[in-house]
């Protein structure tokens, strides 16, 4: 929220993204950024990965939108990952 606080509206995912990732650092919140998620297909991993935004701690995927609603297939998006 301090991002957008900050920036305001109108900018491109990829402004967000790199501000974030300075409050990030500011914060001391670990993080990896643009980190691979593998998709399983039943018992196989399949060769194409999903690039998440963010990983926080290791284990709570961000994933960034610069939209001024956000519709089921983001809900979707962030549920199959």
């Amino acid at each position: 929220m301090e991002t957008h606080r900050v920036l305001g509206s109108g900018f491109l995912e990829a402004v967000y993204q790199e501000a974030l990732e300075k409050e990030f650092i500011l914060r001391c919140v670990p993080y990896d950024r643009e980190f691979p998620l593998r998709i399983k297909y039943k018992d196989f991993l399949l060769e194409k990965e999903y690039i998440a935004d963010f990983i926080c701690y290791g284990k709570i995927i961000l994933e960034l939108k610069a939209l001024s609603n956000i519709g089921t297939e983001h809900e979707s998006q962030v549920i199959n990952y």
